[in-house]
């Protein structure tokens, strides 16, 4: 429970920090006077020092309005921090010499002062500077009503219940202390009505803005608060210290409660209920303490949205931002990856690009992924490690991590999280955003999402040929296209069709035959692929568990011709007796396929541990792998695959990447 109110005290004071930043450059040139007074060298004693103690009027008078300066506030925030605000309550507390009073009459003894003279202060915010500013805007018409009321909120309600309820009862209690000792269902009664003071501590920031907004707007508003803040009932304070009063006092009621249970005797009649009003003061606490939380949070979403230049389909008070950094880009068609930046709230995620002249906004907003059918899932990338995918109804980005593996993590989380959480708040989308559930490559989309997502983007590096027709692609005469609802790399002749999508509202795109047939229900006037499968044409499956093995190798010597120095290479569960060879992983036709059985495996002539090579009947291929792991698992599965050996039979299994 400390620890709790520890924790309140520190957002009280986080409170008070923000309100004498906001007024630090409202200060009067007699702002100071105050500051000296506590330091004056002469016999007088200092005035006190926090806003609970009534004034000492003569002292006061022709000093002007006292401004709440740093070291005030400072000194207020170290005495709400350390509970050493009582130590300047207690001089009328003390019992006179001779006599022995108990120690928990004396702490209700010093509630009620304490409680006289919040009422007091009570009275001066609703009675006089809330009601005097309300009469002058009826009449001047100076400026208007609400603004009064906003700034003064419920401090009517709160006057009301301690002047005519609590203070009587408490002063009834104290009174007549002989024959009934005990405070616990008195606080009891007052705890519930606490409540009421997030309401007041929710609204603190917006009526400070709206004071200073109005003093320095307004000269009728001015001219009020100047002479009420001139009077002695006013202490020559000014209105803004007075409302810090409400603030400071619940922290005030609990640490009071804490003392007097703990200087009970055991055997007090009076234990029990002042434990359960301490309980219950304590939550109170953290009811204003959730208001406190809610005001900074919408303060930092006002920040971000500064940040991202107020555009009106993204600014909504009801967002709460879950996590925000910058990430790279994977480009499909870019080697590197680009800079861009996250910003990700409980309904959207917003992928943008720093602005080259940060004037006002400092990011663009390129594009709005809703949380609500988002798929978050790590990706298996060697060139681009810490890599993981967002895929939602608007856009699918491929996306790494710009510092460390536990950042990528992070991400993946926070996003799972946000989708997790919408899936609790709409059934409907329960099918959508239980995780990744793709095809064996984990990149297509399912048949029923095709139009209704957007896709994973194949990126152009990885196929050399088109992913429909196998046909290869060259500079001139075929280019790569992509398919804008299955995300395929493909020629102009596949993808030469057009059909809505939904996830693009409607709006028609290139898609390729395939997408086009299910999508449109329109057959084809020629059927592009009917024609033989030829023995290359098996996709290579990149990453796929049906593969025995696969990864990239190296393909040294002459033997492999224009096929190039690098392949992916697999062995594919379904046909385990032979090798494939590809230009790129999502090749759909093999340049080379070699049938291994009655192969020997052996070992380079070049003296690399990394190299091996496969021999039979004058035939001769020689590969490198990157490490002496990797080939050490490559010369294992392709001596099985000599043997004659299958997956059906007994092994070690798959001994792929």
């Amino acid at each position: 429970m400390e620890a709790a109110s520890e924790e309140k005290l520190t957002s009280v004071s986080n409170l008070v920090t923000a309100f004498e930043n906001s007024r630090m450059s409202e200060a009067a040139p007699g702002a100071h006077t105050l500051e000296a007074k506590h330091h004056h060298p002469g016999g007088r004693p200092p005035p006190p020092t926090g806003p609970w103690e009534k004034p000492n009027m003569e002292e006061a008078l022709g000093s002007g309005p006292r401004t709440v300066s740093r070291r005030y506030l400072s000194s207020l925030k170290d005495k709400l921090s350390s509970g050493a605000w009582r130590k300047s309550c207690q001089p009328r507390t003390c019992p006179g010499p001779g006599t022995q009073e108990p120690e928990e009459k004396r702490i209700v003894q010093e509630l009620l002062e304490t409680e006289q003279a919040y009422v007091a202060r009570l009275h001066l915010l609703d009675q006089v500077f809330f009601q005097e500013l309300l009469e002058e805007a009826r009449s001047s018409k100076a400026f208007p009503e609400d603004v009064v009321r906003l700034i003064f909120s419920n401090i009517s309600s709160i006057y009301q219940f301690h002047a005519q309820f609590f203070l009587p009862e408490l002063q009834r209690r104290l009174d007549d202390w002989t024959a009934t000792p005990r405070i616990g269902d008195v606080i009891q009664k007052l705890a519930p009505f606490l409540k009421m003071y997030s309401e007041y501590v929710k609204n603190f920031e917006r009526a400070a803005e709206l004071l200073a907004t109005w003093t320095d707007k307004s000269p009728s508003f001015q001219e009020v608060l100047t002479r009420i803040q001139s009077s002695k009932a006013s202490g020559s304070l000014t209105l803004q210290h007075h409302m810090l009063e409400p603030v400071q006092r619940i922290p005030r009621y609990e640490l009071l409660l804490k003392e007097y249970v703990q200087k009970l005797p055991e055997e007090s009649p009076d234990r029990a209920d002042a434990q359960k009003a301490l309980d219950m003061i304590f939550l109170a606490a953290q009811h204003s303490n959730a208001a406190i939380t809610e005001m900074e949070r919408l303060q930092d979403l006002w920040e971000v949205y500064q940040r991202l230049g107020l555009e009106d389909d993204i600014v909504d008070p009801s967002n709460t931002l879950l996590r925000e950094g910058p990430v790279l880009k994977i480009s499909f068609r870019r080697r590197d990856p680009m800079e861009r930046y996250l910003f990700l709230f409980n309904n959207m995620l917003l992928y943008c690009v720093p602005r080259v002249i940060q004037v006002g906004a400092q990011f663009q907003v390129r594009t709005r992924i809703d949380v609500a059918g988002m798929k978050v899932r790590e990706l298996t990338d060697a060139e681009f490690p810490h890599s993981f995918l967002v895929s939602g109804k608007q856009r699918t980005l491929e996306l790494q991590a710009s510092r460390s593996q536990e950042e990528m993590i992070s991400w993946i989380q926070a996003c799972q999280a946000a989708i997790d959480q919408i899936e609790k708040r709409n059934e409907t989308f329960k099918a959508v955003v239980q995780g990744p559930e793709g095809d064996a490559q984990g990149q297509e989309l399912q048949s029923e999402e095709l139009g209704l997502r957007a896709p994973q983007w194949v990126r152009d590096k990885m196929v050399t040929m088109c992913m429909r027709c196998q046909e290869p692609f060259n500079a001139l005469t075929r280019r790569r296209h992509h398919c804008r609802a299955c995300g395929y790399v493909v020629c102009a002749r596949c993808s030469d069709y057009r059909a809505e999508l939904k996830y693009d509202d409607n709006r028609p795109n290139r898609v390729c035959f395939t997408c086009y047939t299910f999508l449109t229900g329109n057959v084809l006037p020629e059927d592009k692929d009917d024609r033989r499968r030829g023995i290359l044409e098996k996709g290579s499956v990149s990453g796929s568990e049906q593969n025995l093995m696969g990864s990239f190798l190296q393909l040294l010597g002459d033997k492999w011709g224009k096929s190039g120095t690098r392949g992916w290479c697999v062995i594919p569960g379904d046909d385990p007796l032979v090798l494939y060879v590809y230009a790129a992983p999502q090749d759909m036709r093999a340049h080379t396929s070699i049938p291994l059985l009655g192969y020997q495996v052996t070992a380079g002539p070049q003296g690399d541990p990394r190299v091996f090579q496969l021999q039979q009947s004058g035939q001769l291929y020689t590969f490198k792998a990157e490490t002496e792991e990797l080939k050490g698992r490559w010369v294992k599965a392709m001596e099985r695959a000599a043997s004659g050996w299958t997956p059906g039979e007994p092994g070690d299994g798959d001994l792929s990447d």
